[in-house]
């Protein structure tokens, strides 16, 4: 890394300040530069670059902060303010646990509006990365001229960009938990895979876990990155405690399991957890179990119940309920959905999650 150590202390740069190996689009911009390519871009670009030009203007306003929007996938977007310092901390976390090094190459195929993109960009001004911009779709289009050295994506643009996955050296996937039958497409590839754990609180991924290429048990869990301890609350959700982005803890509303102070499992989300004649299910356990049965996109909730309180049900992609008759073999009874509903197209955020609420209000 160019962060060079001072009695056991990093020469961290700061918010205002752009690697001088820093290229956009294969051309070097300086922090005065990148104003005038923020109002070019913001004034005449694709609907994709304009969110990116509005991105550089906020990061080189006179502000020591930015102000995020939520995707929206677990319940309403909401507005959040986060220190740009902040960001560039996480920004260095991630160039130190991958390795980046000045004029290495990154793609940035997701929505600039969402703390996702954003971090590519960060990361790319403040490491000194050669970062392309594709418009953010399902299908990514991008060169295969020369290898990618890092690019965060969704499940679903991962999942399309299989064939072509040897153009890149890493692959960050999150936002969404990523499917079984994916991670199985994934371990005969070159590429190393990981899934993020992270939020627009956390400024991206606060842990990654390798998806292929393991050589221990322990990489089936997630790993914090430097700097970064967990303990779980009287819940048994994952409490943060991180020494470069809050002062204090960051409580989440994830169910996990802790193997150490830095590593643990990915139950499901608190909010999801169903209560069905007193026995308490998580959505996403269940799922994990139907992942190999079902290969449309689905999910697992809950409707009100006059006897159960909630009934388990689930929400297909596709035109027909219709599944094979050993589709629910592994689930336990009280996780055997009650109903099974057919949508021939689920609700997205833009960052290409299922939006469970819009999808849910589709049902008729």
């Amino acid at each position: 890394m160019q962060f060079k150590r001072t009695n056991n202390q990093p020469s961290v740069p700061t918010f205002d300040k752009v690697h001088f190996r820093f290229k956009l689009d294969g051309i070097h911009y300086s922090h005065e530069d990148l104003k005038e390519v923020g109002y070019s871009l913001v004034k005449e670009g694709d609907p994709y670059e304009i969110q990116v030009g509005e991105f550089m203007l906020n990061w080189l306003d006179d502000h020591d902060y930015i102000d995020l929007k939520t995707s929206g996938s677990t319940g309403d977007p909401k507005t959040i303010r986060l220190r740009k310092q902040v960001m560039v901390n996480s920004a260095i976390n991630t160039g130190d646990f991958f390795n980046l090094e000045p004029g290495d190459r990154g793609l940035l195929c997701l929505p600039a509006r969402f703390i996702a993109g954003k971090m590519m960009l960060v990361r790319a001004m403040i490491l000194g990365l050669e970062l392309d911009t594709a418009e953010p779709s399902s299908h990514v289009l991008f060169s295969d001229q020369h290898p990618y050295d890092l690019c965060a994506m969704a499940p679903i643009q991962l999942k399309n960009a299989l064939s072509r996955l040897d153009c890149f050296k890493r692959v960050i996937v999150g936002g969404s938990r990523v499917p079984d039958s994916l991670v199985e497409a994934v371990q005969d590839k070159s590429t190393d895979v990981y899934e993020t754990y992270g939020m627009t609180e956390t400024a991206s991924h606060v842990a990654v876990k390798r998806l292929n290429h393991r050589t221990k048990d322990s990489d089936a869990y997630f790993q914090c990155l430097a700097g970064n301890k967990i303990v779980v609350d009287d819940r048994g959700c994952l409490v943060i405690h991180s020494n470069h982005l809050s002062d204090d803890p960051i409580i989440t509303n994830d169910v996990v399991k802790l193997h150490s102070d830095t590593q643990f499992e990915w139950l499901g989300r608190i909010d999801n957890v169903i209560n069905s004649g007193g026995v308490k299910l998580h959505p996403e356990s269940i799922e994990r179990k139907l992942s190999s049965k079902i290969e449309p996109r689905f999910f697992i909730t809950s409707l009100p119940d006059e006897d159960l309180g909630e009934r388990v049900i689930l929400v297909v992609e596709a035109e027909t309920n219709e599944l094979s008759e050993n589709a629910f073999e592994d689930l336990d009874k009280y996780e055997i959905p009650k109903e099974i509903f057919a949508i021939p197209k689920f609700a997205e955020t833009e960052t290409h999650k299922v939006s469970r609420e819009r999808t849910l209000a589709l049902i008729k």
